[in-house]
């Protein structure tokens, strides 16, 4: 199967990248820059597509994402921008992180994308543990975006949607980066987007948690490495 992955550079999407990969079905890599304050984790998936020797597009929808306020991901310039809350993944506050219909706009562009290039399924990471707060990452979105694609892309080569995460934690998929070999540190997932990662930010307890959980050997580099386990607690 001729698979094109929605590669944002983080954990999730490179390790299903190399899953897909090691069952011979990655065909090419997309990723997008919405204007996210985390614009560094696109290096991840350019690192990525070089290392599976796979064509890699960065898709460039700033322009959208500029229009989107309101999030802690788009809506940070001056001194009205909006804070990426600290704490547990789960935490209500991360609510500030949602960015309205992010995606099902990167899924048109992908499905598009996939359609004209000959694909037979665009995959995406989207997993368990993103339920709680992100409704276009749970199994009724995706039911829903698959069956619209139907109609959308009827006559034409209409790929399959493929969400093996679905039903996983992120453990799960820290489980799979040790499986299928991931370069652990060559992925993003900090919010705030510095030079390394916070450690403090709900993306990064959510990463440190996972990999403890798996028992994966955890090789990035942290701001605060010890500020999870008190997240954990309070959690």
């Amino acid at each position: 199967m001729k698979t094109l992955v929605v590669c944002s550079g983080g954990l999730d999407s490179v390790t299903l990248a190399h899953r897909i990969a090691a069952q011979d079905g990655l065909e090419r890599l997309i990723s997008f820059n919405y204007g996210q304050r985390h614009l560094v984790e696109l290096h991840g998936a350019v690192t990525c597509g070089k290392r599976l020797s796979v064509p890699h597009d960065t898709i460039d929808i700033s322009g959208v994402g500029k229009l989107i306020k309101g999030s802690a991901l788009t809506d940070f310039a001056g001194p009205s921008g909006v804070e990426v809350p600290e704490g547990h993944y789960e935490s209500q506050s991360m609510a500030a992180t949602v960015v309205p219909n992010r995606n099902a706009i990167m899924l048109s562009i992908a499905f598009g994308v996939a359609s004209a290039t000959g694909c037979s399924a665009v995959a995406t990471a989207i997993h368990g543990g993103d339920h709680f707060i992100y409704a276009d990452c749970r199994p009724g979105f995706a039911n829903a975006f698959a069956h619209m694609q139907e109609h959308s892309l009827e006559g034409m080569n209409s790929p399959q949607l493929l969400t093996p995460y679905i039903a996983s934690s992120k453990a799960d998929i820290a489980s799979d980066a040790a499986r299928y070999q991931v370069p652990i540190d060559e992925t993003w997932s900090c919010y705030k987007g510095g030079d390394i990662h916070c450690g403090r930010c709900g993306t990064c307890v959510e990463r440190i948690e996972a990999l403890h959980h798996a028992g994966v050997t955890d090789p990035t580099e942290y701001e605060d490495s010890e500020f999870w386990k008190t997240a954990e607690r309070e959690g």
